[in-house]
């Protein structure tokens, strides 16, 4: 899972803030680190060098493997807290979205059972109604 920092002018993009968000998805979602081949980080401060509550954005979006992107968005007052609330809105989501896609793989054998089992059931009364006509022709 390749992972991309990016932030805005309003931010500044050091390589430790850069290490630290690295950091922080790569331990959240490490589960899902087969299933994702990137994950981008958008910074932002949407006001700018005035301060204001909910003033800092975070928008990750996911790259799943053969798949649609999926993106969340979080703002909080510190950049802390709308990494981490961004972080755990992407984990939910993933989590919803491969979790459907686990049930989808689970129920698959059971069609294929219940087809099998179909194929059987028109085989025998194929057979009972063959030997049927053979009965009735004697």
């Amino acid at each position: 899972m390749q992972i991309q920092v990016h932030s805005d002018n309003h931010i500044e993009g050091s390589a430790r803030l850069t290490e630290w968000v690295s950091e922080s998805v790569t331990s959240k979602l490490d589960r899902f680190e087969e299933d994702l081949t990137r994950v981008i980080v958008h910074l932002s401060d949407e006001n700018g060098i005035k301060a204001g509550s909910h003033d800092k954005r975070c928008q990750i979006e996911a790259r799943p493997k053969g798949q649609q992107p999926i993106s969340v968005t979080h703002k909080a007052e510190l950049l802390e807290f709308a990494v981490e609330g961004a972080i755990e809105k992407l984990n939910h989501a993933l989590s919803h979205q491969f979790g459907k896609l686990r049930n989808k793989r689970a129920q698959a054998p059971l069609l294929e059972g219940e087809v099998a089992s179909v194929e059987v059931q028109d085989a025998l009364l194929e057979e009972d109604f063959l030997a049927d006509e053979q009965v009735r022709s004697a």
